[in-house]
């Protein structure tokens, strides 16, 4: 055995013993016992503050938690992720999506190339195109402005795009108006093409092989529909691409002069930081988005030169991990506090689900213990009149985020204090709980029991003095870094997604059956009766 396995299974060890102790604590109590807790577990970066106080650890737990991290060597995996070492193993390839956001003078090399240079002549020609279009100099083939931008992608190329125009909607340009299309639902691209005219809409294509299917199917329904009012020589004029495949993007009619590379290195749920954010950048202007890699690269610094103990990305993963293994919390709870991240918690379930939802370690043998948990959520105040029922009596433990900004983008200052309140007190309460009412002589008796909140349950307290482009960056940064630091403790490889294969190859097999051809393909007994009803009955 060797020495590192050697301090690992003894570090897990100390670990588990804790964690029977800490099962048992109440947080009502710890605050009692320690009068500075809100202090000791609470930590600022990058523009975000983070309260963890409300979780079931001490300065024991911490120690052994950062104790377990370094015995799974995660400061040199973080450091080889950085350097671009081949972290994502079964592909061969680095995850570089950190030098997306770096500044221009920080230069990288890998295998003899210069490739901060390839990321600064990307951004340089996003912002000549963004530019172009916010300022009207791009016109359409009728000659009037660009209204309507409408990204077709799926997974990363839809997902962090869409949720970054929504976070930043009160930074999008007046009268330009972003849209986002991913599903292959017909429903999806009908709902977004009746309100716009092929005279005013600029058309993104968003596939780095412009293979994609879904992605396709969308961009040749836009085609077509463009097609009725223009002419094949207009496309270029509303079409644009962000891919690698000249050729395909070419014989679609996109001028390639017009098409965004970005690399492998480069995974789908860490791209709009890339072209992908190409979008972004039309509907919130370059300064903004440059804000919003500089809110991320300053993240990224903390994540690499912070201690362990003083690590915000770190502590978040290292706490997620401690509810996953010894709590048994199968899912984790995102509620931000602020509309305009109403979109976050779904970007994030793609971050968090598709990187560690893996059941093999890095040497492909089966995990011994759970891996991610499901991520859901949505805005708070809604979520207090649906779930958070579940939350407060229910029988699972579910550990919750709140996000919230101190000051909003609007002047209603009593609106934003009621928001507040209500996101502190939702904290509180989950810690606190409420007790039996004792009270006699009315129906508070009777119905005593069923208002008992148990309490003791965790969460985390995020930040921020008010949702910018750079404090949103951070905030997206986080959460990929918590991500990475879990995989770590895992010992999986967060880059691959082999598991949303499997589905697509069925698919393209069941696809020419319902289409009416004969197939050899045979399947369950399920699967073809669905098939056969489906044949019955299409019109």
């Amino acid at each position: 055995m060797s020495d590192s396995h050697t301090k690992n299974t003894a570090a897990l060890a100390a670990l588990t013993d804790h964690a029977a102790l800490a099962r048992a604590w109440q947080l009502p109590a710890l605050f009692a016992e320690d009068k500075k807790r809100f202090h000791h577990f609470s930590l600022e970066a990058a523009g975000l503050f983070l309260d963890y106080s409300k979780n079931h650890i001490d300065a024991t737990t911490v120690s052994l938690l950062t104790g377990f991290a370094r015995s799974c060597s995660l400061e040199q995996r973080r450091d080889a992720m950085f350097q671009g070492a081949p972290v994502n193993a079964t592909e061969q390839r680095p995850a570089l999506h950190t030098l997306l956001r770096a500044p221009a003078e920080l230069r990288f090399e890998l295998n003899g190339e210069v490739l901060s240079n390839e990321v600064q002549q990307v951004l340089q020609r996003i912002d000549q195109l963004s530019q172009r279009i916010r300022s009207g100099e791009w016109l359409g083939f009728t000659g009037k402005v660009i209204t309507d931008v409408v990204n077709i992608g799926i997974g990363g190329s839809d997902l962090g795009p869409a949720m970054a125009c929504a976070a930043l909607r009160p930074f999008i340009k007046p009268g330009l108006r972003a849209h986002f299309l991913s599903n292959v639902d017909g429903h999806a691209i009908d709902a977004v093409l009746t309100n716009l005219s092929p005279e005013t809409t600029l058309f993104i294509v968003a596939s780095k092989s412009f293979t994609t299917q879904e992605t396709l199917i969308n961009a040749r329904v836009a085609r077509e529909w463009f097609l009725t009012k223009g002419k094949t020589a207009d496309l270029a004029k509303h079409f644009v691409a962000v891919s690698t495949n000249a050729k395909a993007v070419a014989e679609f009619g996109i001028d390639t002069a017009n098409m965004l590379p970005f690399w492998d290195w480069v995974g789908g749920r860490y791209s709009v930081w890339s072209a992908i954010g190409l979008s972004v950048a039309i509907a919130v202007g370059m300064d903004n988005f440059r804000a919003f890699l500089a809110g991320a690269h300053a993240m990224d610094k903390h994540f690499q030169e912070s201690p362990l103990e003083q690590n915000m990305p770190v502590m978040l993963g290292l706490l997620g991990w401690w509810y996953r293994q010894y709590f048994g919390s199968s899912s984790h709870l995102i509620a931000p506090y602020h509309e305009d991240l109403r979109l976050f918690p779904v970007h994030l379930q793609q971050v968090d689900m598709e990187s560690n939802g893996k059941r093999v370690t890095n040497a492909g043998i089966p995990v011994t213990s759970p891996t991610a948990p499901v991520i859901w959520g949505s805005t708070g105040t809604n979520g207090q009149h649906a779930y958070f029922q579940m939350l407060h009596q229910g029988t699972d433990l579910v550990p919750v985020d709140f996000i919230a900004a101190i000051n909003p983008s609007h002047d209603r200052a009593n609106q934003q204090h009621t928001l507040l309140a209500n996101c502190f007190a939702q904290a509180e309460a989950l810690m606190v709980g409420h007790q039996k009412d004792e009270r006699a002589g009315h129906e508070g008796e009777a119905l005593a029991e069923f208002r008992v909140l148990p309490g003791n349950r965790p969460s985390n307290t995020l930040l921020m003095d008010k949702l910018t482009p750079t404090t949103l960056g951070a905030l997206l940064a986080l959460y990929e870094h918590k991500t990475f630091v879990q995989g770590v403790l895992w010992d999986i490889n967060s880059f691959d997604q082999w598991g949303v294969e499997r589905g697509k190859t069925l698919a393209a097999r069941i696809l020419p059956e319902l289409e009416g051809k004969s197939s050899t393909h045979t399947h369950d007994g399920s699967t073809a009766g669905l098939i056969a009803r489906t044949l019955q009955k299409k019109h």
